[in-house]
């Protein structure tokens, strides 16, 4: 009896005993489920899924009840079997209505996305203009008839077209480095916005999984798996505005998914030079789930675009009545781009607590932009019209290590990688031209081909109610340049290493409170030009940043985050690309507020707000001569959502921009707007809709960007400094119509 019963004791001690419970969790589409918590509130141990919908919980017993939840789907209750802790779980959620009670602030290095997600789920994005301002705080401006890369706004930064926000679709880079119009360059318009499944950001250089360009931010947006149904789309507005879209699934089933999108818009604009403006998108992606529960994907895209514009025009030009603000000085610029993408990747599960994910990805781009910012100051007779060209491949390789190891029973979450990008650019040129078609004078001609090649680290230690997260990460460039403008041949090279520690530490002091501590070194590379030009020296100019901030849930109604922050900035040497001249830029700081709210007042009727405050100088200016042009030092946006009330739903938006210094003296100010928009989507029946949009519903007169520009008029005998400025659009509406099947 003796050996039996010390058998049945060994039994039972071990159903008693606090086992480890994994599992993954999907949708109804089988699709994995990231960000999910996993609570078990009678032991008050909690856990998340990883991006492959994966988790695992600890010190569980044979009947506990754990609670499963995740934004926009049923609350699911499970009771624990014993053949729950030999045999991984699969549980599925079903869609629900979204609810801001939901949300669990996650002890992670980036609690803050959480965010982003509320954003998405409440007002979904429905123009490629929409991407980056999904971003809390960063706002956008176009001044180049639509098919330039917008011009960003962040932190008191004007990052102009992205210098210093790193932005990436499904792990490829977007940020283009030694661009013919400057560092950095940044054109999502590639990205079809219905595509679109989820936006992670972070504020800061705080992010060993991202380098160059990454000082003030990322931006990483994630495409869609596959498409709940099929949709052709047709929109309709002023000044010449339509929009045609469809999306079709190719394969749907368990296993595999396959679909492609396609969209054409054509937009004239109000000004009285029509933009002309042309953009044919067409994207497509396949995905299988692999019997792991890891991914394979494939995609691919095209998009090209072609515009005339207006150009920037002088605020004189406008008060002495010889233009309107709709008019143009001189009206031949405009320009004409294109890119190819072939992006694949894997997510592939080791064992329980291991997976590796890795993309690689191809891009051929090319660009061609014809701009006139002085007029007649260069050139009095024929005047200043510039061209800018390029053509360039892009390819490179991400890999990354995930694994969870216990350290002295110290959760530890590892994550190591390691990978590359090459950028080689044919005949990037800039010159002086007349009417688009006669080259007066070449002033930069060339090749470049430069080199990024990186690996990082970064350890998550949790203890209890901390977080600890050291990280590093290391990049070596190497620069080459062939001038075509030198009679005899000679490649230049400049090889360059950068270090960047980062460390960040949150305290969770529940699933509605949390405090970070974030500090880390970061960097954006200079153009190949300025490398050489400068013989490598201060060509990787590093970024120290820290923040401090809360994201606090003190209702189940309402989630607040709040951040006070630092940056400094060492000094650098800018490539100006309109000029192709050299211009050293000394140090910098910045810092600031960043204050967000997000409400529900109802099942259907959601409120969210962002405002930020920034001081931002120049070190070693003198004092009144410090001003850093165009940082904004106060922006406010938000808006009220519409969810699902009934057939209906929207949402009113608005932006707030303050007057900004537009010089070094703040002699000249940039003045501020505020604008709002608003948009309303009725379901006819159970496959037809009915949207109407009002962009500027208050008909205000703003400028969305401008500049402190010298120029000189044809009648003109003499410069003039003043603000040089693009009208924003004024009262604009357009309807669409939509059918899913």
């Amino acid at each position: 009896m003796k050996p039996f019963i010390l058998i049945l004791m060994l039994f039972v001690g071990q159903i008693m005993l606090g086992q480890v419970v994994s599992g993954k969790l999907l949708d109804e589409n089988k699709d994995a489920i990231e960000g999910a918590y996993i609570f078990n509130h009678i032991r008050d141990k909690h856990t998340h899924t990883n991006e492959l919908g994966s988790f695992k919980l600890r010190d569980t017993y044979v009947g506990d009840t754990i609670i499963i939840g995740a934004l926009g789907f049923e609350k699911l209750q499970y009771v624990l079997e014993t053949k729950d802790l030999d045999n991984p779980l699969t549980l599925v959620l079903k869609e629900d209505l979204y609810q801001l009670e939901e949300v669990i602030i996650r002890p992670n290095v980036n609690g803050i996305n959480v965010v982003a997600e509320i954003d998405l789920k409440t007002a979904p994005v429905k123009s490629s203009q929409d991407l980056l301002q999904k971003v809390p705080g960063l706002i956008i401006g176009q001044h180049a008839g639509g098919g330039k890369a917008e011009q960003l706004f962040l932190r008191g930064f004007d990052i102009d077209h992205g210098t210093d926000v790193a932005i990436a679709v499904d792990g490829m880079p977007v940020n283009m480095v030694s661009h013919a119009h400057g560092q950095g360059y940044a054109d999502l318009h590639f990205v079809i916005p219905e595509t679109l499944d989820n936006i992670d950001f972070g504020k800061g250089p705080y992010y060993a999984d991202h380098g160059n360009f990454g000082t003030a931010a990322y931006v990483d947006f994630g495409t869609k798996q596959r498409l709940k149904k099929n949709t052709v789309q047709y929109e309709y507005g002023d000044y010449g505005w339509n929009r045609t879209l469809g999306m079709f699934n190719l394969l749907n089933d368990d296993t595999n998914a396959a679909y492609v999108a396609t969209e054409l818009i054509q937009f004239d604009g109000p000004f009285e030079s029509p933009q002309n403006f042309s953009r044919i998108n067409i994207f497509g992606k396949y995905t299988s789930r692999l019997r792991d529960n890891g991914l394979f994907s494939l995609s691919g895209s095209h998009f090209t675009s072609t515009w005339d514009a207006s150009g920037q025009i002088p605020q004189r030009a406008v008060d002495n009545g010889s233009i309107s603000r709709f008019g143009a000085i001189d009206d031949t610029e405009g320009g004409s781009t294109e890119r190819t993408n072939f992006n694949v990747s894997l997510k592939k599960v080791v064992d329980e607590d291991t997976f590796i994910k890795a993309n690689a990805f191809y891009s051929n781009y090319k660009f061609l932009l014809f701009s006139n910012f002085t007029f007649f100051l260069e050139d009095p007779v024929n005047g200043d019209q510039i061209k800018q060209q390029e053509e360039r491949d892009i390819f490179g390789l991400n890999t990354e290590l995930n694994k969870n190891l216990d350290f002295m029973d110290i959760p530890v979450q590892l994550k190591v990688g390691a990978g590359f990008r090459t950028d080689d650019i044919q005949d990037n040129e800039l010159s002086r031209t007349l009417n688009r078609k006669t080259t007066l004078e070449n002033i930069q001609l060339g090749d470049v081909r430069e080199t990024n090649v990186f690996g990082y680290a970064n350890l998550e230690f949790k203890w209890k109610k901390w977080m600890v997260a050291p990280g590093l990460r290391i990049d070596d460039f190497s620069f080459n340049y062939v001038d075509a403008l030198r009679e005899e041949y000679q490649n230049q090279a400049v090889n360059k290493t950068k270090v960047s520690p980062k460390l960040n530490i949150a305290y969770t002091h529940s699933n509605d409170l949390q405090f970070f501590l974030k500090s880390g070194i970061g960097f954006h590379s200079n153009d190949t030009r300025v490398v050489v030009a400068q013989e490598g020296n201060d060509i990787l100019p590093a970024a120290y940043g820290t923040d401090f901030g809360t994201i606090w849930r003190p209702t189940n109604k309402l989630l607040v985050n709040a951040a006070a922050w630092y940056l400094y900035l060492e000094q650098e040497f800018v490539y100006v690309g309109d000029a192709g001249i050299v211009e050293p830029s000394g140090k910098t700081e910045r810092f600031g507020l960043d204050v967000g709210l997000r409400y529900q007042f109802t099942d259907w009727l959601f409120l969210n707000t962002d405002a930020t405050y920034t001081h931002a100088r120049s070190i070693e200016a003198p004092k009144g001569m410090d001003y850093i042009p165009l940082a904004p030092d106060f922006t406010l946006v938000g808006g009220l959502s519409v969810v699902n009330l009934g057939r209906l739903s929207g949402g009113l938006r608005f932006r707030y921009l303050d007057d900004r210094p537009a010089n070094e003296e703040n002699s000249i100010i940039a003045k501020g707007y505020a604008v709002t928009d608003i948009n309303a989507n009725y379901l006819l029946s159970k496959n037809l809709s009915l949207a109407l949009s009002i962009e500027n519903l208050f008909n205000t007169e703003w400028n969305e960007t401008q500049f402190a520009t010298e120029s000189r008029l044809e009648n003109e005998n003499t410069s003039v400094e003043e603000i040089h400025f693009t009208p924003g659009t004024p009262f604009f509406i357009k309807g669409s119509l939509s059918y899913t099947f």
